[in-house]
């Protein structure tokens, strides 16, 4: 059994597919992944989350949201606070890291899933931001890393 830590920037860019990522999830999961870690933000988290959770009908697995702060969803829209409360609501556990917002509760919560992960899983198409240091984070701490839109043949060769 093993643990992924999902990581993507909130704006996604035209092409992504919700159907991939259901794919490559359910591909973890058929390999044994038990556990995702979940940052719980705009975009590509909450997609992850809302993916996961419909998988939940078929497959047993945690899913842990990493909530940075209490209050990370007050500034959301109104679509996008209604996906994360039933995302929060419906997963298995919620890990508040901070009562309030700090310059790096983001980092810490992001340091936090890739800690307690075997590899992470990202979407990552910019050099800078907290998704570029989340995948220069846990490749410092020798996790190996897996992109959405690349292959996922040797994910599960370890």
């Amino acid at each position: 059994m093993s643990a992924c830590a999902l990581t993507g920037h909130r704006q996604i860019e035209p092409g992504f597919s919700l159907d991939l990522l259901q794919k490559y999830l359910e591909e973890m999961l058929e390999n044994g992944v038990d556990t995702f870690y979940c940052g719980m933000a705009i975009g590509f988290d909450l997609y992850c989350a809302h993916c996961l959770l419909q998988l939940k009908e078929r497959y047993s697995f945690r899913l842990v949201a990493c909530i940075p702060y209490a209050g990370q969803s007050d500034r959301f829209s109104p679509q996008w606070k209604q996906i994360y409360r039933r995302c929060v609501e419906d997963a298995d556990e919620a890990v508040v890291l901070n009562d309030t917002y700090t310059r790096q509760c983001m980092s810490e919560r992001n340091r936090y899933m890739v800690d307690r992960a075997d590899f992470v899983f990202a979407y990552c198409t910019q050099k800078k931001g907290g998704t570029a240091f989340t995948v220069r984070y846990a490749r410092s701490k020798g996790k190996r890393v897996f992109f959405y839109g690349e292959l996922f043949l040797s994910l599960f060769d370890f």
